[in-house]
């Protein structure tokens, strides 16, 4: 049975969600507060990334960001303030942050990322939004020092026991597949699993296809409040009016924790802030990879390369900080010998708020508090890799279908 299904936001995972409701035939409506030309949807690295099994609350990362937190030029940076809210978002990604935890949580990672990158691959073949960009040469993590390799060897140690394609390359192998430029690098972890896109391509084409499809989506509209009436969210008030729904869904990233709250529903949730400059000018570089060293990720896009990174924690802004983007400049012309990223660019930088759970999984599925609202957000920096496969998990739920994978991990209502 058709519903009328209104879903706030309108960044990937809202997109993504309209797209697969609308192919069961809901009738859909889409709000986003913005013009939907930004924000993390925009920016992000464009990687699609089964290898990426390890969440962000990972052992010894809450150390990391206490020595982080007075050096905001830091890849992950924590500032330093007095709110209840990321006060106890910090303690129940401390008590995320252990060994077993984090060995429960790659399968679900990789089974996961794994069905979103089969669902861009059946996006990129059913023709539904054209002829976007979509390469699957993997990812390479380049190293400079032992301590970097070491550490990831282990994690591609875990990767190859979960199935996923690893390759180990030195010097040489280096040259074979990145042979226009010359790489500062001891070697490279060769994630022969990964994909990776260009996010406003897709962006754009997703908009048009839907908007051809009848889905409405209403830009630059802000929700105010909510009508809730016997356990059911009954209308959505906006600043420019009422809209009436069967079904909700939250999608709004950074910003769902503060609609929450306007439910009574406390969402443990953080704004890890990423930054990207873009250099149209050819670079050279035609493989997707991450720099250890300077924590930081370089995409060869469909008509540039996108160097891209950092995790600010510092509050919903979109405060752009020079020198976090002066490091990612740095970074790259440190590992890519003669690379020279021009004043311009830098001077165009952007950044994105990821919406980031304590856990490091998102949250996916309904909520007990109310019976016709569905979360879908906290993806951190698995957002535009889980995008397809969220929507559709969405699209399972209000269409009560068996879903592609068991949502208990991804639960609203877990406990940390």
């Amino acid at each position: 049975m058709a519903k009328n299904v209104l879903v706030i936001g309108g960044g990937i995972i809202g997109l993504c969600s309209a797209y697969y409701l609308q192919k069961e035939g809901h009738n859909v409506t889409v709000i986003d507060k913005s013009d939907m030309t930004g924000g993390a949807s925009y920016v992000n690295a464009g990687y699609l990334t089964p290898s990426h099994i390890v969440p962000l609350a990972a052992p010894g990362m809450i150390l990391k960001g206490l020595r982080y937190m007075f050096n905001s030029a830091s890849p992950f940076y924590m500032k330093p303030r007095l709110d209840a809210d990321f006060l106890k978002w910090a303690w129940a990604f401390k008590k995320s942050a252990t060994k077993q935890k984090v060995e429960k949580a790659m399968p679900i990672i990789k089974d996961i990322n794994i069905l979103s990158r089969e669902l861009f691959e059946m996006l990129k073949s059913n023709g539904d939004l054209g002829d976007f960009h979509l390469e699957r040469k993997g990812l390479l993590m380049f190293y400079q020092t032992e301590k970097e390799r070491d550490h990831e060897l282990k994690i591609a140690e875990k990767a190859n026991f979960l199935g996923l394609e690893v390759n180990l390359l030195d010097e040489n192998g280096i040259k074979k597949v990145e042979p226009n430029i010359k790489i500062n690098a001891k070697g490279a972890i060769h994630y022969e699993c990964d994909g990776h896109t260009t996010p406003t391509e897709f962006m754009e084409r997703m908009k048009l296809y839907l908007q051809k499809t009848n889905v409405k989506v209403l830009k630059n509209e802000q929700v105010i409040d909510f009508e809730v009436s016997e356990g059911k969210i009954k209308s959505v008030k906006t600043d420019k009016a009422n809209h009436f729904a069967d079904e909700v869904v939250f999608a709004a990233g950074s910003w769902t924790s503060t609609m929450a709250k306007k439910l009574n529903i406390r969402l443990l949730l953080q704004a890890g802030k990423g930054y990207r400059i873009d250099v149209a000018a050819w670079t050279g570089i035609t493989m997707p990879a991450i720099l250890m060293e300077a924590k930081m990720a370089v995409t060869p896009m469909r008509g540039f390369t996108r160097f891209a990174g950092t995790m600010e924690f510092s509050g919903v802004n979109s405060i752009i900080r020079k020198e976090r983007v002066a490091a990612i400049a740095k970074g790259a012309e440190n590992f890519y010998e003669g690379l020279k990223i021009q004043q311009d660019d830098i001077a165009n930088a952007q950044c994105g708020l990821r919406p980031v759970s304590p856990d490091g999984l998102p949250y996916i599925g309904r909520t007990s508090n109310l019976k016709n609202l569905i979360f879908a957000t906290g993806h951190a920096m698995m957002g535009w890799s889980l995008g397809p496969i969220t929507g559709k998990l969405v699209s399972e739920i209000i269409s009560n279908e068996k879903t592609s994978l068991p949502l208990l991990p991804f639960s609203p209502d877990r406990k940390f």
